[in-house]
């Protein structure tokens, strides 16, 4: 690591602590914020009820239930939601993933963690901040982290190949979006020390694995995917921006 990265890396540590004692100062006079995605209630329950498309593109979807330590491991207000989508020709897999968190913010962690935990290793250089266009309720980019991974299929010697993991995040609340971990803690302070609100954030992931080789048709196919899912179940939309010119065919 390099003079500048270690400042950078600093800097941000910094504001990480300082956003998380500013915040449990406040703690006992906050209010929470409304989530920026479409929630229902659940009767006597602290959870609420997320609510994730059974279809997008041409893509079907089964509901995948949240597993028993990750309910019990995570402050038990906190709100979840997954979908895993199959293409027509079962070539396609999709894992849509909402982690809505409650009044307590560690229901949300650095989403590296999440792909470390499950054996992938990240590959740093091809990892990178990026944006996807969503055209409703009005053409907006949205922001995106993409997380290029590796690991080995379970096998022995030759038996054992090499996949690669796509991973793609964002955050979303309120009328607020970002891709950073650290803008979102920030945001965070800053909109509770102006309203006294804590945004209700909610961590939004989507999962494919293909061989190595076909990692950027993999990420094409994903930004089609999210760019027709985000406006069937997220309400938090970025700044208009123009709309995209028709592409021209050429003439004969």
């Amino acid at each position: 690591m390099n003079k500048q990265a270690r400042i950078m890396f600093g800097i941000a540590l910094m504001m990480m602590v300082m956003a998380s004692t500013l915040l449990k100062s406040l703690k006992g006079h906050q209010k929470l914020g409304a989530p920026g995605l479409i929630t229902s209630v659940i009767p006597d329950s602290k959870r609420l009820k997320v609510f994730l498309p059974e279809k997008v593109l041409d893509y079907d979807s089964i509901m995948v239930p949240t597993d028993t330590n990750v309910l019990e491991g995570l402050p038990h207000d906190t709100s979840f939601a997954q979908r895993r989508f199959l293409s027509p020709d079962k070539n396609s897999m999709m894992l849509l993933n909402v982690v809505l968190m409650g009044a307590d913010r560690t229901s949300i962690h650095k989403p590296q963690f999440c792909l470390a935990g499950s054996g992938w290793d990240i590959d740093a250089s091809e990892s990178h901040s990026d944006t996807v266009r969503v055209e409703s309720p009005h053409p907006y980019d949205l922001p995106v982290m993409r997380l290029l991974s590796t690991r080995l299929t379970k096998g022995t010697g030759e038996d054992s190949k090499r996949i690669r993991g796509i991973y793609v995040y964002w955050f979303v609340a309120d009328h607020d979006l970002t891709s950073s971990h650290v803008s979102r803690m920030w945001k965070t302070t800053t909109h509770l020390l102006r309203t006294g609100e804590l945004e209700r954030w909610a961590y939004v992931s989507c999962f494919s694995v293909c061989w190595p080789g076909e990692e950027e048709a993999t990420y094409a196919r994903m930004k089609k995917f999210i760019a027709d899912a985000v406006p069937k179940f997220q309400l938090s939309a970025g700044p208009q921006v123009a709309a995209r010119e028709p592409e021209q065919t050429a003439s004969r």
